[in-house]
């Protein structure tokens, strides 16, 4: 896992993947916000902690918690305010945040409802889930099994967990479909691969040239200011937000 969080942390600054993801959740936050900046936020599986170091931290005060050792290692080095837990059972108290927030853990979660209900839990009234997550089952491939994947979703599976979890859907789209084509052939490759090699790590984070790099990312910047008006068919990613009643 330590590996795998250096490999994103080396990823998070240049990948393109990682423009488009910045570009699809930061007017999101911004709308849920409203403008303030007085907000208390929590990253469930703050990973490398660079999210809660950089995104986050523009709309209040941010808080953290990760099961990965190097993940706490991290916080520490940066004095932030993270602790040692798990999704299913968030060590805060009922009522505490204004948004709590997930990105792309919610699917290696082994009881993914039960994880949502405790978001919800520890949302203030009218405060807001922000989730992103892995979608459609035809798109699995080595990064699904290096990083654990139990499940990918589709938006009626996104509408179930949020209704479970008392949680009134706010905006349900897929992300990224622009590069589903290019997603989906290099996955088929790696399945029919799959008797003759085992994955040994996470090509996807390997940030490509940079001309390559650069058109990709201006793309899914694209892509992420069309979504806002007109929604994605289909997508490598989910993007789930819902709010407490």
């Amino acid at each position: 896992m330590a590996d795998l969080l250096e490999l994103t942390a080396l990823a998070e600054r240049d990948h393109f993947w990682f423009h488009g993801f910045r570009a699809s959740f930061v007017p999101v936050l911004d709308g849920i916000a409203g403008g303030r900046r007085d907000l208390r936020l929590l990253d469930c599986g703050c990973g490398t902690t660079h999210n809660l170091q950089r995104l986050l931290p523009r709309y209040g005060t941010a808080f953290g918690f990760d099961l990965s050792p190097d993940a706490m290692r991290r916080g520490r080095e940066a004095h932030l305010p993270i602790a040692h837990a798990n999704m299913q059972q968030i060590p805060f108290r009922s009522g505490t945040f204004d948004i709590a927030t997930s990105f792309d853990v919610l699917q290696s979660v082994p009881d993914d409802q039960a994880a949502l209900q405790e978001m919800a839990r520890v949302l203030k009234p009218g405060g807001h889930v922000v989730l992103n997550v892995t979608a459609l089952d035809v798109l699995r491939g080595d990064h699904s099994d290096v990083w654990g994947e139990l499940r990918r979703y589709t938006p009626s599976k996104a509408r179930e967990l949020l209704a479970g979890a008392g949680l009134a859907p706010v905006r349900i789209a897929y992300l990224f479909a622009s590069i589903v084509p290019m997603v989906l052939g290099i996955r088929l490759a790696q399945r029919m691969a799959r008797p003759f090699r085992e994955p040994t790590g996470d090509a996807d984070l390997h940030v490509p040239a940079a001309p390559v790099n650069m058109a990709l990312a201006w793309m899914l910047r694209g892509e992420a200011a069309l979504a806002r008006r007109l929604p994605m068919p289909c997508g490598t990613s989910l993007m789930i937000v819902g709010r407490k009643r």
